[in-house]
């Protein structure tokens, strides 16, 4: 994720903290959802739109961050 940003997100999660929470959450969630559609664990195809909703929200409050970080460097 990001990969243009690899170097801001080592620094990031090791400066900020609600971004670290973010994104270890964000990473969570992805592996459930893989979890999910691999029938690994079980869920619902709704609890499986309502995770990928919640992953692409957090997605967005990352990327946010990163170019508010970006921009100040």
């Amino acid at each position: 994720m990001f990969p243009e940003y690899r170097e801001l997100i080592s620094r990031l999660k090791s400066e900020n903290g609600h971004f670290e929470k973010l994104f270890d959450k964000h990473n969570e969630m992805d592996q459930q959802i893989k979890n999910i559609e691999a029938k690994i664990e079980p869920g619902s195809r709704e609890a499986l739109e309502s995770l990928k909703k919640e992953k692409l929200r957090l997605k967005d409050q990352l990327y946010d961050i990163l170019q508010k970080a970006d921009a100040t460097r």
